[in-house]
């Protein structure tokens, strides 16, 4: 399900937990989650304001550990009963008890910036859809699943940076589904392995693929037109979403450029891929991820000396 918040799938990879729980230990704790997958964008960036970088973190974790019980397959048979336990926790969070080393970050998060657990548990919601839900006939559809697992994410981030305004509430939703979507398309092959579709049906239909050409991974000009229309579509939503950067301060601006401008890539190397996307991944590169920088730095007028600018490409490689 993270993957549907941008962040590429992988096996299960072993973070040990903290020694102690002690606060600043938890939040090293969910960084070390987040960095140990590939994302299409920076996460915590160290263009966002320092006193930021490990709530984002501690949000990020939050839902790793859901999506593992989720998607992992040492979950499986037991998947909801995981998702149980964990919003179990999440009560208990709030509540002030804590047992998980990313509850006692997310718990100090929640109460510094007083965000509601209502999207924390829309986020739940969306996890347990995975579980139950396989196709989506329309795009309608396909964005009612988003906008539980992944919109509220890009509401709980502009909570922290102190922004309530329902009109920038708008923008950050279609950003956050703009990049689930990229996502989505993105992964066509590796969620058919799950047993998911989520290339709407009614896309299918028209374009005549089917899915059986996902399972043969064939190429062919149909789904080529296809793979058009969605990044066509998608780029829609991405445009929607354009004038949250403009809007927020310095504190999220450029994190926000670096998420709009890295989905935008991804949609650029789907495009490229074009016929071939059930045969063969578009994924970012390093020079991809230099390129991301260099625009987001440009959208906001901003330069860096050409060692901090090397320090800050090592920061996107490490995903």
């Amino acid at each position: 399900m993270i993957q549907r918040l941008g962040v590429a799938r992988k096996p299960a990879l072993a973070v040990p937990l903290p020694p102690t729980l002690e606060l600043e230990a938890c939040y090293r704790y969910c960084e070390a989650l987040v960095h140990a997958r590939h994302h299409n964008y920076p996460v915590g960036s160290m263009f966002a304001r320092s006193q930021l970088r490990k709530h984002i973190f501690a949000l990020f974790a939050f839902a790793r550990v859901a999506d593992d019980f989720a998607d992992e397959a040492q979950y499986e048979g037991r998947r909801a009963r995981e998702l149980d336990r964990w919003e179990e926790q999440l009560h208990q969070a709030y509540r002030g008890q804590f047992e998980h080393p990313v509850y006692v970050a997310l718990a100090d998060t929640v109460d510094r910036f007083a965000l509601p657990i209502t999207e924390f548990t829309e986020l739940l919601s969306g996890f347990r859809t995975d579980l139950e839900r396989k196709r989506y006939a329309t795009f309608d559809e396909l964005r009612s699943y988003t906008r539980q697992s992944a919109e509220p994410v890009g509401r709980l981030l502009l909570y922290i940076g102190g922004y309530r305004a329902p009109e920038l509430h708008a923008y950050a939703e279609d950003l956050a589904s703009a990049i689930a979507i990229a996502r989505l398309i993105q992964d066509v092959p590796a969620d058919w392995e799950r047993g998911r579709v989520y290339l709407p049906a009614e896309d299918l239909r028209h374009f005549g693929v089917t899915e059986g050409d996902i399972a043969s991974r064939r190429v062919s000009h149909a789904v080529g037109n296809l793979v058009r229309y969605e990044v066509a579509r998608t780029r829609a939503l991405f445009e929607r979403a354009r004038p949250i950067v403009d809007v927020v301060g310095a504190d999220l601006a450029v994190e926000l450029a670096l998420t709009w401008h890295g989905g935008m890539r991804i949609l650029d190397k789907i495009d490229s891929t074009g016929k071939r996307l059930f045969a063969e991944r578009p994924q970012l590169g390093n020079a991809d991820k230099a390129l991301v920088l260099a625009r987001a730095l440009a959208w906001r007028g901003e330069t860096l000396p050409p060692r901090t600018m090397h320090l800050m490409q090592r920061v996107l490689d490490r995903g």
